[in-house]
């Protein structure tokens, strides 16, 4: 899955990695990095619907919560967790 990805969801699924990403609660969510808005919310929902993101638990309509890779999307950094 790792060669389907390209440079810019790499780098997205990185950041979630690492901790610096919240995700909106929604059915169309949108991803902050480090406290900014993500400049490509197409992307981010492209790998919300791939299952790679998700939130880490439920929260209320818009609220934002700790964004986190799924095993899939942890897979598609080569099985490799990156560092926090």
């Amino acid at each position: 899955m790792t060669a389907e990805l390209n440079h810019r969801e790499r780098a997205t699924l990185r950041a979630v990695a690492e901790g610096h990403a919240e995700i909106s609660c929604s059915c169309e969510p949108d991803l902050f990095v480090d406290g900014l808005s993500c400049c490509d919310q197409g992307t981010v929902r492209d790998l919300v619907r791939k299952g790679l993101i998700e939130p880490a638990e439920a929260g209320a309509c818009g609220a934002r919560v700790r964004a986190v890779l799924t095993e899939a999307g942890v897979r598609a950094l080569d099985g490799k967790p990156v560092a926090a």
